[in-house]
């Protein structure tokens, strides 16, 4: 196991962490810092199969109560459309999908410091869009946990509840492109060694982001986190057009 992966399980436990907290999910800082340092395809694979784990442990934290019916109604179009996603990653060129991710990122972060994420209302049809963007941003660039954030947001729902029913419908999300991702190559048998340190990795990580959570005003961690979020994925972008 070279260097790059231990500095791979640094990071994916400080996303971890930053991601219970925030509740948008790991997925959104973390996607972009381990693409700095490990090739991009196999940071979607290792994504995906860390975030099953990372799911299953919030489900099992915080457990007060999953609200079925917008799980059921966000989650099937986003697993349907996380598919689709997974699926065009094999046929859009790799530096295209890493540039996409950054500015979808980084528009994202601009749209939630704005606040206007705050005015989606409470409907159906807001539910079955945030499902299928946020699906099809997972698939195809390893986050879509910002536009299921925004959309939960909207119903206004107990911070243990909207863990659990994020988690929830991200362990659908996460196990379907997981497997798109393994038959196209993004996760090899070479990388099982990887599965018991996630796992460790994803149950500490969300144990220490409840425990931060119970301290730190929520409102005001996601402004940080956004504004770390958004200079990573501004410095990727400068990168991306000096390479």
């Amino acid at each position: 196991m070279n260097q790059g992966f231990y500095l791979f399980f640094l990071l994916a436990l400080l996303a971890e962490i930053i991601g219970t907290v925030s509740g948008f999910g790991s997925s959104i800082l973390f996607v972009p810092l381990a693409s700095l340092f490990i090739d991009f395809k196999l940071v979607l694979g290792i994504t995906a199969v860390f975030h099953v784990f990372s799911n299953l442990s919030k489900i099992f934290l915080f457990q007060k109560g999953i609200d079925k019916t917008i799980a059921l109604k966000l989650g099937i179009p986003a697993v349907i459309f996380v598919i689709l996603g997974a699926i065009l990653t094999q046929f859009v060129p790799l530096k295209e999908i890493e540039l996409s991710m950054n500015l979808i990122i980084l528009a994202l972060t601009i749209f939630l410091i704005s606040g206007a994420g705050k005015n989606i209302q409470q409907t159906n049809i807001n539910l079955y869009t945030g499902g299928i963007i946020s699906g099809f941003l997972a698939g195809l660039i390893g986050t879509g946990g910002a536009i299921r954030g925004i959309t939960l947001a909207a119903f206004g729902l107990e911070k243990d509840v909207f863990i659990a029913t994020s988690a929830l419908i991200d362990l659908g999300v996460d196990s379907s492109r997981a497997v798109v991702y393994i038959v196209q190559g993004y996760f090899l048998q070479e990388h099982l060694i990887l599965i018991p340190f996630l796992i460790v990795i994803a149950f500490l990580g969300s144990y220490i982001g409840k425990k931060v959570l119970s301290y730190i005003p929520e409102k005001y961690f996601h402004y940080v986190v956004l504004g770390v979020i958004g200079t990573i994925s501004i410095l990727q972008t400068i990168q991306y057009f000096k390479s």
